[in-house]
């Protein structure tokens, strides 16, 4: 296996990562359009009152959408057969190991939980190569381009919207470096439960502390990754609806003095809207990103550390 996810991603899939780009550039080039077509709306056909402008204004709305959903599909679709692909390419690539190269006797029963507990991690690992590339590039791709139309319609306001998540571009890594230390723990000490829940022999007193206090170290890490996860959830809502309360506030004034008109606002409050959905997605994706690597890494030392004993042989996986 290659030193990282990083790695791992582009040798098993990177003519595949390449078809997911053009996919994700097709469908955020399509975001902006939306915009347009609701301030034209409320602008220029409701105030020229003329109905064909307004219904052909609507069908081509309907248009995009549809264009942009057929092509949402396919991508979607397209990931999940590339996650697939990884998932089983990372769980055959371990049980031909297992079953072709010979173990030792006396720790056969830690090896199988070794190996189980590899399994199982594949599956997210695989989960995000279907993502790795074709999620950020998608939301980036959103993001830049509604702040470019508001910008275009008022620079004001793209600023605000560029303001609103500032904050979180400098809290949310270090929140998220907190999770991931948690989730690494988290892993290490299931990995321990396990493996002293089958290999242990007999069961003694110190043995059943050890296993409570181990529960207790798994509870505790869950409990503070809810703990910042859903807190870090509340900072981007919060920041988000502080933003639509100040553009609320700026575009009715403007409409007031006459310096833009009602289109714009809503052009306004429904592209910052359109920001929170990519700008959430791009947070999720950095937590996969963090825990899947962190998890790749665990899966690398396990192997190497059964290499090394001698339940595997000299051979990388």
């Amino acid at each position: 296996m290659p030193a990282s996810v990083g790695g791992y991603v582009w040798r098993h899939s990177g003519k595949h990562q390449v078809g997911l780009a053009v996919l994700s550039i097709m469908v955020f080039l399509l975001s902006i359009w939306p915009l347009e077509i609701q301030r034209r709306i409320v602008n220029d056909a409701i105030s020229s009152r003329s109905l064909s402008a307004i219904v052909w204004l609507s069908v081509a709305y309907f248009g995009i959408a549809l264009l942009e959903g057929v092509l949402k599909f396919i991508l979607n679709l397209y990931r999940g057969w590339v996650s697939e692909r990884a998932v089983r390419h990372l769980r055959m690539t371990i049980l031909g190991l297992a079953r072709c190269v010979p173990r030792r006797h006396d720790s056969q029963e830690e090896e199988g939980v070794e190996i189980a507990l590899v399994l199982s991690e594949a599956e997210p690992i695989g989960n995000f190569v279907g993502i790795s590339v074709s999620e950020p590039l998608l939301q980036t791709g959103i993001l830049v381009s509604v702040l470019v139309y508001i910008a275009h319609l008022r620079l004001e306001f793209a600023l605000v919207s560029a303001l609103v998540f500032l904050p979180q571009m400098i809290i949310v890594p270090l929140i998220q470096r907190a999770i991931n230390r948690r989730a690494a723990m988290r892993i290490r000490t299931l990995r321990q439960i396990s493996s002293n829940m089958i290999g242990s022999t007999g069961s003694t007193v110190a043995d059943s502390r050890d296993q409570l206090k181990r529960i207790d170290t798994v509870f505790a890490l869950n409990m503070g990754i809810y703990t910042l996860k859903f807190g870090m959830n509340f900072l981007m809502n919060l920041l988000h609806h502080l933003g639509v309360a100040v553009i609320l506030g700026i575009g009715g004034w403007y409409v007031v003095r006459g310096d833009i008109d009602v289109g714009a606002v809503v052009a306004f409050v429904s592209g910052l809207a359109k920001i929170v959905d990519p700008w959430g997605d791009l947070i999720n994706w950095f937590r996969e990103a963090t825990v899947s690597s962190v998890k790749y890494q665990l899966i690398e030392t396990a192997a190497r550390r059964i290499a090394t004993s001698g339940a595997w042989a000299d051979r990388s996986v």
